[in-house]
């Protein structure tokens, strides 16, 4: 038996696919692409229900993460990353589609109904990032100190705002070291938690090969085990290289381009927008040779949030804050096999 994680499903290739190929088949070929999201801890919380030429994205509350989510926000989030790659992938294979979000009143764990349309319009737009959809990575090592450029940054806020959502860049230093600061904070806080350092040490270990975090166990065991005096000088991203956390300094200086998204509301309907507006940036990113990792700390502490929310100046309701920055080539995270997600 295999000790190494799963990542043969990053090795799928159009080709394998039919030309000739009926809607159904499409559409589950397609789903190959959806289930390489991102999602929090790399749980995978998503369930795809297959019918003819529809498809019903659920969230699987199975895999959710109560400690630090405790109200399924990520988990929505990570299910709209995972629609909006599906999008891409059947604007690539020419298929048209209808989505209606939450189309039952009596189950909350159906997340959106999609049918395809034959003969429908396609979008040119999503079907030119299909190509970074295997090409996105977490990234959770020092990026380099390049700049990032404004017409890149322009695309970025492009891609959120595409999705109806309100997308910020922050790249300055003084900013950036502000926010470094609530991530210092909201990483003491949740690392006082023995509750969130069970939660996440149940993500991190290294014989989980179809989810989770097992890349970070090395480094992030120790993590763990800290006096509550050391948790203070450390933030929640990881130097896989020297098995360390970076220091709020190293952080600042590390992150050229720091990023937030943010919705109008702070209901189910906004994080599966936030989803969807996650994965078209990091889509975008991608498909320029940049990658990204996420700083939610500040927006997972409910206290901190609105702090975030101040600094930033922000109307919206912070959702995502992720950096942006050319990192160095790293694994894919492992993914379930498929059967297991789709039906």
């Amino acid at each position: 038996m295999s000790t190494l994680p799963n990542t043969t499903a990053w090795s799928v290739d159009e080709r394998q696919l039919d030309p000739h190929a009926g809607i159904d088949e499409k559409l589950r070929f397609a789903l190959r692409y959806a289930v390489l999201a991102p999602s929090n801890h790399n749980t995978q919380p998503w369930h795809f229900i297959v019918d003819g030429d529809c498809m019903t994205l659920c969230a699987d509350r199975m895999r959710a993460l109560p400690v630090v989510d405790p109200y399924d926000r990520e988990l929505i989030i990570s299910c709209g990353a995972a629609l909006f790659n599906l999008r891409v992938a059947l604007s690539r294979f020419g298929l048209a589609y209808a989505i209606t979000p939450f189309p039952s009143n009596a189950d909350p764990d159906v997340l959106a109904h999609l049918r395809v349309i034959p003969g429908g319009r396609c979008d040119k737009g999503l079907a030119a990032l299909f190509d970074a959809i295997a090409l996105r990575v977490t990234t959770r090592e020092i990026f380099a100190g390049e700049p990032t450029p404004p017409e890149f940054q322009r695309r970025l806020v492009d891609a959120g705002t595409a999705e109806g959502c309100d997308t910020v860049c922050i790249e300055s230093t003084a900013s950036r070291e502000q926010l470094a600061e609530l991530i210092g904070e909201a990483d003491q806080t949740q690392f006082k938690d023995p509750r969130f350092r069970r939660e996440l040490a149940s993500w991190i270990h290294p014989r989980r090969l179809q989810d989770g975090m097992p890349a970070l166990s090395t480094g992030a065991r120790g993590l763990l085990d800290f006096a509550v005096p050391l948790v203070s000088s450390i933030v929640r991203t990881f130097d896989l290289g020297g098995g360390l956390a970076a220091a709020h300094q190293t952080l600042a200086a590390g992150s050229p381009l720091l990023l937030c998204i943010g919705t109008g509301t702070d209901d189910a309907a906004a994080w599966l927008a936030a989803g969807q507006a996650l994965e078209r940036v990091l889509l975008t990113a991608a498909s320029e040779g940049m990658t990204a990792s996420y700083l939610n700390q500040p927006i997972e502490v409910a206290s901190l949030r609105e702090r975030l929310r101040a600094a930033l100046n922000l109307d919206a309701v912070p959702q995502l804050l992720i950096r942006v920055g050319r990192g160095s080539a790293v694994p894919h995270s492992p993914r379930r096999p498929f059967a297991e997600v789709v039906s």
